[in-house]
């Protein structure tokens, strides 16, 4: 990994295969219409009706062969997104999660993750799945210092995403090690209140979802949240990192992991981000004109 480079983890690995479909030809094709310190690092998502899944509930359907076929033409890591909180031992069966794993664990050039939350899960992974990189998620709500270093110190951990409330702790983050630092993976456009005390409750509710529960949806009480994500309002929020950030502060410090939200956004939203965090700003309209106008691809 070069440490002059940011890496990005990209939302929507089964969601938006459709956007990355033409979206991955054009970033190899004209490298010079994206900033060349910024490299994919991963995408990440979970299909739908995904047990194991976490964080948002699994939109994306499509056949996961010719999503790691994808991921394998352009050389980039696919991370299953298994984050669900609330798993127990009678769910480890699960025939469609198990296939997931055995069909992307055989990635022969390149190898793929699991972003996790479940201690259990992560057991029965490591023994039954040991090709794959473990990720710590960032539904564990990681808020406290002293517990993103714990958890940075797992040796089963290759990245470990923290809360978006810790993003501008530099005093702490500057002491960590270049070993740590390259573990550590921010969440970069939340748009969730830095307020929230009720993040943990709402990852809970979507665990539930995603295991059929009938639940209650959960009711956000930040400010404005019946407006929805608006990047914009994500720009204000005091954890947002943005490209003048990543270049003059995390790189310059010796961090290059960096993830994009957004697994339950719309492509077209996904697009804004992608132009927003890789393209060179000269290139912007072309890259939007690119992909709007590719007949094949419907981002409403």
């Amino acid at each position: 990994m070069n440490k002059e480079k940011a890496y990005y983890h990209l939302p929507g690995l089964f969601e938006f295969y459709e956007l990355y479909s033409v979206f991955l030809p054009l970033f190899r094709k004209h490298r010079e219409y994206f900033h060349d310190w910024c490299e994919i690092g991963s995408i990440y998502g979970a299909p739908s009706d995904c047990i194991w899944g976490g964080g948002r509930a699994g939109f994306g359907d499509y056949n996961p062969k010719e999503v790691l076929s994808l991921m394998q033409e352009y050389g980039i890591s696919a991370r299953l997104t298994f984050s669900n909180s609330l798993l127990e031992e009678k769910h480890l069966t699960d025939k469609k999660c198990n296939n997931l794993c055995t069909l992307l664990g055989k990635n022969k050039y390149i190898q793929n993750g699991v972003i996790v939350h479940s201690e259990l899960l992560l057991k029965y992974l490591k023994t039954n799945y040991p090709e794959f990189y473990f990720v710590s998620s960032t539904t564990k709500v990681l808020t406290e210092f002293d517990q993103l270093l714990n958890e940075i110190n797992r040796d089963e951990f290759q990245y470990v995403v923290p809360d978006f409330r810790l993003n501008k702790a530099f005093d702490k983050l500057n002491t960590l090690s270049v070993d740590q630092k390259d573990k550590v993976e921010f969440l970069c456009n939340e748009c969730c209140s830095f307020g929230c005390n009720d993040r943990k409750r709402c990852y809970e509710t979507v665990s539930r979802k995603n295991l059929g529960e009938f639940c209650p949806e959960h009711q956000c009480s930040a400010p404005e949240s019946s407006d929805g994500y608006r990047f914009s309002k994500a720009m204000t929020n005091p954890g947002f990192i943005g490209i003048d950030d990543i270049q003059n502060t995390y790189l310059p410090m010796g961090f290059s992991n960096f993830k994009i939200e957004g697994r339950g956004l719309g492509s077209a939203l996904i697009l804004e981000f992608l132009l927003y965090y890789m393209t060179k700003p000269e290139y912007q309209l072309i890259v939007r004109e690119e992909i709007y106008l590719d007949n094949m691809l419907d981002l409403f």
